[in-house]
């Protein structure tokens, strides 16, 4: 009798260590479906691996996701409201429910999500980058643009909020910021269209805002802010450089002394990785190339291929440099208030 309860029990755990593992195995399975964009097939398979194991999250995540992705947001909104109510409901939790939201126009319910989810998870860049995002789409700029602000300070390695800071700043008489987080984010999504796109209103900030008059402080006397008014003070110094027009070349020599001269004066009192990393491009010899990079495709892409070509080593040696290394900004360097 024994013998026969401990084979039973042995057996017991083989079935439920397989059911676990044909879970998993469906999962990859429905997974593969999702990325080929068979969403049908990929809810079939899901809901039968959760008649096995009802209570997983993983898989009512990707349950759901399928729903939003095949546009059945009313059965997608079944499982959100699942899903929001649980205490192991994570980040990525809160965030496809935001989608489904969206996608159906419930802004009220969204934010009331929102809201619960930060309160939850108060350090969470992509849900301060999306919350803003809902805001700013209902026109409630103020309070969008300070929860962009806010997930800069509490998770400065996220990149969705500069973008998202940098676009707003641009459209304001603001001169610094869209500057300033759009390179970041140039930086941290280097090889995505969003990154192409802003190295784009990078160009256009230098051309259309900072010097655009003659005075770059023109319009800025109510700026209170000490590191936005640093900046501006010492790009100050080098537009005669500019009386040659905004290019990749001129800029890169205007950012060339200003970052020689913020070393002297305000580095000590503004710390700042972006600056740190402009640097550490002139040290290496490679902020020509960089500044090529960030400016010359979209000033002129025919020119860029040739000064490729015909800078050869320096463009090499950049790319190489980009592919070692990963860049994220540290806490407590956000300057910038509201």
């Amino acid at each position: 009798m024994k013998r026969f309860s401990s084979f039973l029990l042995a057996s017991l755990l083989s079935f439920a260590a397989f059911a676990q593992e044909d879970v998993k195995t469906m999962q990859a399975n429905a997974k593969k479906f999702t990325y080929s964009g068979d969403y049908n097939n990929a809810i079939i398979i899901l809901n039968r691996a959760l008649e096995q194991d009802k209570g997983n999250l993983e898989l009512i995540k990707d349950l759901t996701m399928n729903y939003y992705l095949k546009r059945d947001y009313t059965k997608a909104l079944e499982q959100v409201k699942q899903m929001v109510n649980r205490e192991d409901a994570d980040v990525i939790s809160y965030q496809i429910a935001g989608n489904v939201y969206k996608a159906l126009e419930e802004v009220k319910d969204c934010e009331k999500m929102y809201k619960k989810a930060i309160k939850k998870f108060p350090e969470s860049g992509p849900l301060y980058s999306e919350y803003g995002e809902l805001l700013y789409s209902a026109k409630n700029i103020t309070d969008a643009i300070a929860l962009w602000e806010k997930g800069i300070q509490v998770d400065p390695a996220y990149s969705g909020n500069y973008y998202n800071a940098a676009r707003h700043y641009f459209f304001t008489r603001d001169k610094v910021w869209s500057l300033i987080y759009g390179e970041i984010f140039v930086n941290m999504e280097s090889l995505s269209e969003r990154g192409a796109a802003m190295k784009q209103l990078l160009l256009d900030g230098y051309k259309e805002k900072l010097f655009a008059d003659a005075d770059i402080t023109k319009g800025m006397a109510k700026n209170k802010n000490e590191f936005s008014n640093a900046f501006l003070q010492t790009m100050g110094k080098q537009t005669s450089v500019i009386s040659r027009g905004v290019t990749a070349e001129t800029l890169t020599m205007v950012r060339t002394r200003f970052i020689l001269d913020w070393y002297q004066t305000y580095a000590a009192k503004f710390p700042y990785k972006l600056f740190d990393f402009q640097q550490q491009l002139l040290q290496d010899g490679l902020f020509d190339a960089y500044n090529q990079w960030l400016f010359g495709a979209v000033q002129d892409l025919a020119s860029y291929d040739n000064w490729t070509k015909t800078h050869a080593d320096a463009y090499e040696k950049f790319t190489n440099f980009q592919k070692t290394r990963i860049f994220k900004m540290p806490k407590g360097q956000n300057y910038q208030t509201n």
